[in-house]
């Protein structure tokens, strides 16, 4: 008698947060929301451009813990939509192009031995790193870029410790480091990148200038009415007390034809 029996495969699961906070302090969790919300508006327009920030990114399937979790990372050639995880094997073999790690105390060792490795062996292009307090990178931000299946640094325009640039080929942006805050920069507009709070209060900001220009030029034509309707009125007044259109002309130090159309206007 032959037994048949049937394998049954349980389905891995891929956690989509490990139960730890999304960033060790207040600094780090700022900058990675001004990250991935400056990055999302700057490439809304774009169907093919996936940006998140702080969640697993799982590299080899059947193996959960194959998995890292980069601050802030761009992945262009896949459909913009939202994810709990990433899971390159589904995402047709399409790793992050561009990664930017925020460096503590507490990450500072992966963040420059192990990570480095590991994204360089996904192919990804690009690898930021960027310290806010000071105390673990000099400079504060460095950057690198593959290069034959190697790393080499991208090149720092240094102004001061506290305040350089780098230039990101896979974003076409600059970052810049700016008294020791870190801003995306548009090189075409020149213009930085701004969150989506900032670029509401922008837009409220412009309305409001708006609203008051209008606002002025409406006192100011309404202003105009009223000094209008005055000449007007004295107009009418010298004539009917005798004067002829060239006495009130002269007398009111106007043209005889400014004159007229002020008579005009009363009729």
């Amino acid at each position: 008698m032959t037994v048949l029996t049937q394998q049954i495969e349980e389905e891995i699961e891929y956690p989509s947060s490990d139960g730890e906070p999304m960033a060790e302090s207040d600094i780090a969790r700022d900058y990675m929301t001004y990250g991935v919300e400056a990055l999302k508006l700057y490439f809304h327009k774009r169907w093919d451009v996936y940006v998140s920030a702080n969640s697993f990114v799982y590299y080899e399937e059947g193996n959960k813990s194959a998995v890292v979790a980069p601050d802030v990372y761009v992945v262009f050639g896949v459909k913009k939509r939202q994810r709990d995880n990433y899971k390159i094997w589904k995402e047709a073999g399409i790793a992050p192009q561009f990664v930017l790690e925020i460096t503590s105390e507490t990450t500072q060792d992966v963040d420059q031995e192990t990570k480095p490795e590991t994204y360089r062996s996904l192919g990804v292009k690009e690898y930021f790193q960027y310290d806010p307090s000071g105390d673990y990178l000099n400079p504060i931000l460095q950057g690198v870029r593959l290069v034959n299946n190697r790393y080499e640094q991208i090149p720092i325009n240094n102004i001061a410790f506290d305040t350089l640039w780098l230039y990101s080929e896979v974003l076409g942006l600059e970052l810049h480091i700016i008294s020791g805050e870190l801003r995306f920069r548009n090189p075409q507009t020149g213009e930085f990148l701004k969150t989506y709070q900032q670029s509401e209060e922008g837009r409220l900001a412009e309305q409001s200038a708006r609203l008051a220009e209008q606002q002025g030029r409406l006192a100011e034509q309404q202003g105009r009415l009223v000094a209008e309707s005055a000449l007007r009125s004295l107009v009418s007044q010298l004539l009917n007390s005798g004067m002829n259109l060239e006495q009130v002309a002269q007398m009111m130090n106007l043209q005889i034809s400014e004159v007229q159309r002020l008579l005009d206007a009363n009729e």
